[in-house]
């Protein structure tokens, strides 16, 4: 168990320790050099100041967008949420200025779009300083295929059935091009327009694919991107967050009512004339980088390490013999359908509260009291509300003319070991009924 989850962390201020799949043009180390040496704003994988923050052992200040202050001076407590912190109060970086608490780029977005909501501050003071290793949800899979492995026996016999019979249905519909990226990733490469096209015709059978496309286009985006604005956050040690969100927004309509990456597959021209509105500058590189970084972090994130690459296909396999080859894969598309049964609502402590105890009891035997989104570390932050060797202070917060935000009233609230409520995590359905991170 500890060895799925350290594997889904990442620590981007030292080399890769990951053992991937054999017969990969490329190594994870290759591409981290790449990432890191040759990209405008590489530097900021290693020298962050959300990363330097962890590491220093100071006290650390956050912020969090609610709309439930109420309930929280009521009840005295404070919840995780699921998403891509799996089990942590989703937060943004603060930097203590003399004037104030200056928000990180994120925090600035959120407090920006969300004006409905009220901001709390969070002094975190640690025993020790923080590993920066920031989890990884892209490399969850295999954690997620044995919490259902495990909790299986909740699921009617039915229910289970229909389970795996989507999970495989999904697979076939997109074996040809899950066959693809593996061949793209072991050195056959196909051309740059045809893949972008074929990608955003396979995401709606498989719409884990749309989280890794998205994830990979906003690595891209922060890494390359040469906009004063961008720059402007640079110097600051942060990456620029507004570049993938004015991306999102842009290419799926109602992202801002539900952040569904399920939904997000431009084809090759409109990626360019996104990009094009973006950042022009940007258009030219963006189809072979996307390309190539994709079909090798797929292979990564998909297939067992020890799988030799170029030995597999997706053609004629079946549930069983994915769960050896392709846990990964398997993992994130039963994750997904689980999330459409229509007991879900009722099943969902059961299978995202088992994964939370987990993830609570690696962070707190890492030394982790403040959890981050390390696909990239770009401010993306929470706190473990099971970490017992950390104090907390918690205010509601005022932002000032000049964007800063200042405690106005200490809250007595605790953070509890307990995820929140279904319907106010970002797993919610929607208006339809569809749960986010699902399509068809």
């Amino acid at each position: 168990m500890h060895a799925e989850w350290d594997d889904a962390h990442t620590d981007h201020t030292t080399s890769p320790a990951r053992q991937g799949p054999s017969g990969l043009i490329e190594t994870e180390a290759d591409w981290r050099g790449y990432l890191e040496h040759e990209t405008p704003n590489g530097w900021l994988l290693r020298a962050n100041a959300m990363a330097e923050t962890l590491v220093s052992g100071r006290p650390i200040h956050l912020m969090h967008t609610t709309v439930a202050l109420d309930a929280i001076r009521a009840s005295g407590h404070l919840y995780a949420s699921t998403g891509c912190l799996v089990a942590a109060l989703y937060c943004a970086p603060l930097t203590p200025e003399p004037a104030g608490l200056r928000p990180h780029n994120l925090g600035s977005y959120l407090l920006e779009t969300k004006r409905h909501t009220r901001t709390l501050v969070f002094e975190i003071t640690p025993d020790a300083p923080i590993p920066p290793k920031g989890i990884d949800y892209l490399r969850l899979g295999a954690v997620h295929l044995r919490t259902y492995l495990t909790h299986r026996n909740f699921l009617t016999e039915h229910e289970d059935t229909q389970l795996r019979r989507a999970v495989m249905n999904r697979v076939r519909a997109a074996a040809p091009f899950l066959d693809l990226l593996l061949a793209n990733a072991f050195g056959k490469p196909t051309p740059d327009v045809e893949f972008m096209d074929r990608l955003a015709v396979a995401v709606p059978s498989l719409p884990f694919l749309g989280y890794l496309y998205f994830e990979v286009l906003s690595e891209y985006l922060m890494l390359h991107s040469a906009a004063p604005e961008t720059k402007a956050h640079a110097e600051l040690g942060e990456m620029s967050n507004r570049l993938y969100k004015r991306l999102a927004f842009s290419a799926v309509q109602g992202m801002e009512r539900l952040f569904d990456l399920s939904r997000f597959s431009p084809g090759h021209d409109r990626l360019r004339e996104l990009l094009g509105q973006i950042e022009p500058g940007l258009v030219r590189g963006a189809a072979p980088y996307l390309r190539r970084r994709l079909s090798h972090l797929f292979a990564c994130v998909a297939l067992a390490g020890f799988q030799d690459a170029p030995s597999v296909s997706f053609h004629g396999t079946d549930f069983d013999a994915l769960s050896v080859t392709a846990p990964g894969l398997l993992g994130q598309l039963v994750f997904r359908e689980m999330r459409v049964i229509d007991r879900y609502p009722q099943l969902y402590s059961c299978f995202e509260q088992a994964k939370a105890l987990e993830a609570w009891s690696y962070w707190n035997t890492e030394g982790i009291p403040t959890p981050f989104n390390g696909t990239i570390p770009k401010g993306e932050i929470g706190i473990n509300p099971a970490y017992p060797r950390a104090g907390c202070t918690v205010w509601v917060a005022e932002r000032c003319e000049r964007g800063l935000l200042h405690p106005v009233e200490q809250l007595e609230v605790a953070l509890v070991p307990r995820l929140a409520d279904l319907g106010m995590t970002a797993m919610r359905r929607d208006e339809n009924g569809k749960a986010a991170g699902h399509r068809g």
